[in-house]
């Protein structure tokens, strides 16, 4: 796995401080900064949060290089570690709140109105498509998460799924625009994917879609399709096992859209290895076909594996359209590499 070393852009409280030499970090993936801020505390003697990537030097995304962030001290660093540097610019159009000075701050406050924290806030990750904060609690730890504008409203997803199946997904504690304060799930995520995973994840899954089937009740998918018989429902959007946990939650509803089922399926089957493909067709159509009897599920599999591709398309430039510049990275080249993919299936039938 790709190493990663970071460096820090440092802001603290009297003004901006300086940056950090390079510094190896254990985790190699860009958005994961809770180690980021482990070694910037052992560094610099002050908790700190992360609020955006600046630059990549011999990474690929998501993974590896040298990268750089901008990072908030909470408390005065020792100067001592850091060396002059250019500053960061304070705010930037299409910059997210929490990815601002204080805005990591201002999630925690919120918060703090909700549950009653029992220690410091842990920020385990964060990029432009959400951060995320472990939260401990006398009852045990919680999770506070937010998006940016563009993203739908998790909290008001979670709350429609959880009226037909709140099993299917984790607790909601509070929300607000943008953000969401979830209870923790235990177990892990489904990773390497079983078909027992699949026997428990989908159907019941495939039973809420279809309790829910009718008008919007959410912004729908650019990218319609035939229905062979099956309704326009909610569907998640980003529907792979790693979103799911052993527990048969499903977590992440952000990327949610109203739309056809079948391309939450084709999302998972792109996420899948092909041994598995057969068995995760014949859940998902047998569960179509349990509350849709006259319906046609395999047929629609076979057209959505084109539009859930057209889909992703629009999605990740959708993406590349409301992030800042510095942190295109992340999603750079996704939408050309999805029109490739529908290209390859049209071409190969």
């Amino acid at each position: 796995m790709t190493e990663r070393s970071i460096i820090a852009l440092v802001s603290a409280p009297s003004g901006f401080a300086g940056r950090t030499d390079a510094i190896a970090v254990a985790s190699p993936f860009w958005n994961h900064v809770e180690p980021v801020n482990e070694a910037l505390e052992a560094l610099l003697g002050v908790r700190t949060s992360v609020l955006r990537l600046v630059s990549v030097e011999n990474g690929r995304s998501p993974r590896g290089g040298v990268v750089t962030y901008h990072v908030e001290a909470h408390g005065e660093p020792d100067r001592t570690r850091l060396h002059p540097a250019e500053e960061p610019e304070a705010d930037a159009p299409l910059r997210s709140p929490y990815a601002r000075l204080g805005g990591p701050a201002e999630l925690i406050e919120w918060a703090d109105t909700q549950i009653e924290r029992t220690g410091p806030a842990v920020q385990v990750r964060t990029w432009n498509l959400s951060t995320v904060h472990r939260l401990p609690t006398k009852n045990g730890q919680v999770w506070l998460k937010a998006v940016p504008t563009f993203m739908v409203d998790e909290g008001a997803v979670i709350k429609l799924v959880a009226a037909h199946d709140p099993t299917l997904v984790p607790e909601l504690i509070a929300s607000a625009p943008q953000r969401v304060l979830l209870g923790d799930e235990s177990g892990s995520s489904c990773w390497p994917i079983r078909p027992e995973h699949v026997d428990l994840v989908v159907p019941r899954w495939v039973a809420v879609q279809n309790a829910l089937a009718g008008a919007p009740q959410i912004p729908a998918t650019p990218v319609p399709m035939p229905s062979f018989g099956l309704p326009d429902t909610l569907t998640h959007g980003d529907f792979h096992p790693g979103n799911w946990r052993a527990t048969g939650k499903i977590i992440d509803w952000s990327d949610a859209m109203w739309g056809h089922p079948a391309l939450d399926a084709c999302r998972l089957l792109e996420f899948c290895p092909p041994e598995i493909h057969d068995h995760i067709a014949k859940v998902w159509s047998e569960a179509w076909l349990k509350h849709r009897p006259d319906s046609e599920p395999l047929k629609a599999l076979d057209v959505a594996r084109r539009a859930s591709r057209l889909h992703n398309a629009v999605k990740y430039q959708e993406f590349l359209d409301n992030i800042e510049e510095s942190e295109r990275i992340y999603h750079r080249g996704d939408p050309e590499a999805e029109l490739r993919a529908v290209r390859e299936l049209v071409q190969g039938g």
